[in-house]
């Protein structure tokens, strides 16, 4: 099983008594909460989008106006990135609220900080607490905000200098440790004014 599946189904296998291998529910639930992630690349001197997480409609509109628009708006509760917008304005803000989600405690709005004339990048690898081994680094061809699964990506990347890889790969293993990764990993990055940004991180 692939994607979000087994990560929705894990710790509902442990609690039922089924033996996890690899990464544990507790690390997957830590790169999914985006607190506890947050602290996670803060101590590793990692940078992510200005984000915050909406539970109505005044705190999504005050959320935007903190971070700036434009921003990236999508339901947390949904798979693959479906119902994902760039919004530039708060009239857009309401409609998209309006018509593609309900926003409410269980069902919360993720926003994000959208990188305009950003490349994003997609790594895959494999840590076991000591040694990591970076799969691949994929540059995105569309511009940052468009879902990996809907994207087109050169492996290897053509515009990406031999620094950026290696800060790639440096921060892959800073969040792959940090998670307490046992397995693969797959990480989004984003590259804007030599600024490298972490996106987020799967464990897999």
């Amino acid at each position: 099983l692939g994607g979000q599946t087994p990560l929705k189904l894990a710790q509902q296998l442990k609690s039922a008594g089924v033996p996890i291998l690899g990464t544990s529910p507790e690390a997957i639930d830590l790169a999914e909460d985006r607190g506890e992630f947050a602290q996670v690349l803060e101590n590793a001197g990692l940078l992510s989008p200005k984000n915050g997480t909406a539970y109505t409609f005044d705190s999504a509109k005050k959320i935007a106006d903190e971070i700036g628009y434009p921003v990236l708006v999508r339901p947390s509760y949904v798979l693959g990135g479906r119902g994902m917008e760039i919004v530039y304005d708060e009239e857009n803000l309401a409609r998209y609220l309006e018509n593609a989600t309900e926003v409410s405690p269980s069902q919360p709005a993720l926003i994000d900080k959208f990188l305009e004339d950003a490349v994003e990048i997609d790594v895959d690898a494999l840590y076991d607490g000591t040694e990591m081994y970076l799969g691949g680094v994929m540059e995105h061809i569309e511009e940052a905000g468009i879902h990996s699964g809907d994207s087109a990506c050169t492996l290897p990347p053509i515009t990406l200098g031999t620094d950026i890889i290696q800060r790639v790969k440096e921060a892959t293993y800073e969040i792959a440790k940090g998670v307490g990764v046992r397995g693969l990993i797959n990480i989004q990055f984003a590259v804007a004014s030599d600024i490298l940004y972490v996106i987020e991180a799967n464990p897999r």
